[in-house]
């Protein structure tokens, strides 16, 4: 189900029976609201990649904030608990939904490891904040930003909800740290989410390698070896997968033409955007918007 309002866009993918990821991508200037109906017998992941969100209960008498790089876990047998999100200007939300029936078959042997699947607390409601970890920021970026045949989507999307689950669940031993020292530093990492925005703001007109690097302060090599940790590709592999759906929104609008989308991505020449966005999606510009009006 692929849902447009101007530009943003809330797509949900089933990854196998009754277990969904929903992504809430709002590139607007204003909150988008989204909603959907979830029962009481589901556990909800919620992660924000970028920006801000809100979760509204209860006709609005309460709410939780998301704020960036964090994740919400929520679970109440006792209510169904739908999803009634606020997402912020330039801000990006993946939830994933599963039976808490199916969850717990993954962890029966662990159910004591994780707190509210133990006998005394299996039916409370549950609720938890975690910041997201570098190797969970790179499912997640993955899932946002991939190049796949629909007939292998379903399977590389299952893969990756079990990953995720793997991350999130992991044991306090920082399997990060392992796979890359350099991601100690708490301030590397700050200075490497910094570099991020710093070419999503500028997608138009980045910098170059070196003088981001300059910018943030980090050696060349540094930086791109940081960056494809954290964010799971090289920094213009991650500027190039942004622009293009950036701009896929922008089409979905209906308020820009191909020339206008282009240079608003960095294209001085329609036929060097036609060519990108075709390598990306597999279609012209022109031929996606017109899909849409069928």
């Amino acid at each position: 189900m692929l849902e447009n309002v101007a530009q943003s866009i809330y797509d949900e993918t089933v990854v196998d029976s009754n277990v969904f990821i929903l992504k809430f991508i709002n590139e607007t200037t204003e909150n988008s609201f989204f909603k959907r109906e979830v029962s009481s017998s589901f556990i909800q992941f919620h992660f924000c990649v970028k920006g801000a969100a809100s979760f509204s209960f209860n006709n609005g008498n309460y709410r939780l904030p998301i704020m960036d790089e964090t994740s919400l876990l929520l679970y109440n047998p006792q209510r169904d608990l739908p999803i009634e999100v606020s997402v912020s200007p330039r801000s990006w939300v993946v939830s994933l939904l599963l039976p808490i029936n199916s969850f717990h078959a993954l962890f029966s042997r662990d159910a004591e490891y994780i707190s509210f699947l133990s006998k005394e607390n299996k039916d409370r409601k549950y609720y938890k904040d975690l910041p997201i970890t570098p190797s969970m920021a790179i499912v997640l970026n993955q899932l946002l930003n991939f190049n796949l045949h629909p007939s292998v989507k379903p399977l590389y999307f299952k893969a990756k909800t079990y990953e995720l689950l793997s991350l999130y669940f992991n044991r306090p031993a920082n399997v990060d740290i392992e796979q890359c020292p350099f991601l100690v530093d708490e301030d590397n990492v700050i200075k490497i989410k910094r570099a991020k925005e710093i070419i999503l703001d500028r997608m138009a007109e980045p910098p170059s390698l070196q003088q981001l690097a300059d910018e943030v302060q980090l050696p060349i090599n540094r930086l791109k070896e940081g960056f494809k940790q954290v964010y799971g590709d090289t920094v213009f592999g991650f500027l190039f997968d942004y622009k293009m759906e950036y701009a896929r929104q922008l089409l979905a609008s209906g308020s820009y033409n191909v020339n206008e989308v282009g240079l608003k991505v960095g294209y001085s020449t329609a036929s060097h955007f036609i060519a990108a966005f075709k390598k990306k999606y597999g279609t012209t510009p022109k031929r996606f918007v017109m899909a849409l009006t069928r």
